[in-house]
């Protein structure tokens, strides 16, 4: 497969979603549907080291670019994923470029890093000797940084400029939030939603997000976004069930 990473560096276009149901199937049915990655969110989803395996291997086994959403920044959490084959982290409530600097070299082998180990399904279980591990590391983690708190805007340029970072992930949901409000299409919302993009793209640092009302995917290519992690294994479910009624009710009512 081709580096997930190298494809966040080179801003192409790039389609994910997040699974939130801690079984491989769900994840081994998605890695069928063509995404570019899929995102295990552990952070609001009930994965435990076990599930993240399972539904890694799952990925894997399908040739799918698959990254977890840890639930936070501590270095266990990040060496789990990481070492369980993960292609990379989603990093929550990221708020300063010195809390940045500390996950990234978290991610990497070295001193006051990643503790290396040889025998993971990182590292081909002991079938790959330590310079490929390193290399692997280093060409293939990708480190995403999520900004949802109003003090991470106060500190965005210093995060834009920590070496190591690969993508800015807007969180709308809870910058919303943070802002006092309850609709992530205010326009409050969306004038900080657009100081973020504009700030990343000053500073040549690639950009994501979520959003729900998918009329907006245009004019956030055009703004050079180029990561989307949309929708959801629950909402494919919920969606497909409503389609599938509402054809029904249809199909009734002309009986």
């Amino acid at each position: 497969m081709d580096s997930f990473k190298a494809a966040l560096a080179n801003k192409e276009p790039l389609l994910g979603t997040f699974i939130k149901t801690p079984h491989p199937h769900i994840t081994e049915v998605l890695a069928q549907s063509g995404f570019a990655t899929l995102c295990l969110d552990a952070e609001h989803a009930p994965f435990d080291r076990k599930d993240l395996d399972a539904c890694i291997l799952a990925a894997k086994a399908n040739r799918q670019h698959v990254i977890v959403r840890i639930p936070s920044d501590h270095h266990d959490t990040i060496l789990n994923a990481l070492d369980l084959g993960a292609d990379g982290v989603v990093i929550p409530h990221v708020k300063t470029a010195q809390q940045l600097s500390r996950v990234i070299e978290q991610c990497y082998y070295g001193p006051g890093g990643r503790g290396y180990a040889g025998s993971t399904r990182m590292a081909g279980y002991t079938t790959r000797g330590i310079e490929k591990n390193l290399e692997h590391n280093k060409n293939h983690t990708s480190v995403i940084a999520q900004i949802e708190d109003l003090e991470a805007l106060d500190n965005l340029d210093a995060i834009c400029q920590v070496s190591g970072l690969d993508c800015l992930f807007i969180g709308r949901m809870d910058l919303t939030v943070a802002l006092g409000e309850t609709d992530p299409n205010s326009e409050n919302v969306k004038k900080i939603v657009n100081q973020i993009v504009a700030t990343a793209n000053r500073h040549g640092v690639t950009t994501g997000m979520f959003i729900s009302n998918l009329e907006e995917l245009e004019s956030w290519l055009n703004e050079k976004v180029s990561l989307f992690l949309l929708g959801s294994d629950h909402s494919f479910m919920l969606s497909g069930a409503r389609q599938l009624q509402q054809r029904f009710k249809q199909a009734t009512s002309a009986t």
